[in-house]
């Protein structure tokens, strides 16, 4: 059997169970609407900093839009509404030597999302996603919290994704 025949014969048999399908999407993601608003997240944790909200914002956004194909809107009338706050950024000693030496410490930052879906009702939710990263007590939080943020924020973005468009 030539080469050709082969490869044809291996496309018909994996494209011919999609060729029933209605909805389907090579990342997992199952997306039946066309737009969504991602709305700023508001910061209410305790310890504020400035850039939080936007930095996590755009990382959902990011996310969402790259792996979706969803046309962002500002308005109520769209198939997706995804809103939330920072409920949690706090730094907490997880590790210990001695009695009263830190050795790591951790930053932790919560998210409470809300997600609507206007083409499916079951499928909203209001849910808290939480993810820290642990730091050497030696090293100050300014000096690398950014890339803390930044650590965290793609896991919580890769949460919410998730729990919106992905059937686990």
């Amino acid at each position: 059997m030539s080469v050709t025949k082969i490869l044809l014969l291996l496309s018909s048999v994996v494209l011919l169970p999609m060729a029933g399908c209605r909805i389907y999407s090579l990342s997992g993601a199952t997306i039946e609407g066309k737009t969504i608003n991602i709305h700023q997240l508001e910061n209410r944790a305790r310890n504020v900093v400035p850039s939080l909200s936007a930095n996590l914002t755009q990382k959902i956004r990011r996310r969402i839009l790259s792996q979706t194909g969803l046309s962002p809107k500002n308005t109520d009338e769209v198939d997706y509404d995804i809103s939330g706050k920072i409920t949690t950024y706090e730094v907490t000693v997880t590790g210990a030597q001695g009695v009263q030496v830190a050795t790591k410490n951790r930053l932790t930052i919560g998210v409470e999302i809300t997600f609507r879906n206007a083409l499916n009702e079951k499928a909203d939710f209001t849910h808290t996603f939480t993810r820290f990263s642990d730091f050497s007590a030696s090293q100050m939080l300014q000096s690398v919290e950014a890339a803390l943020i930044e650590d965290i924020g793609t896991q919580i973005a890769d949460d919410i994704f998730n729990k919106a468009f992905v059937n686990w």
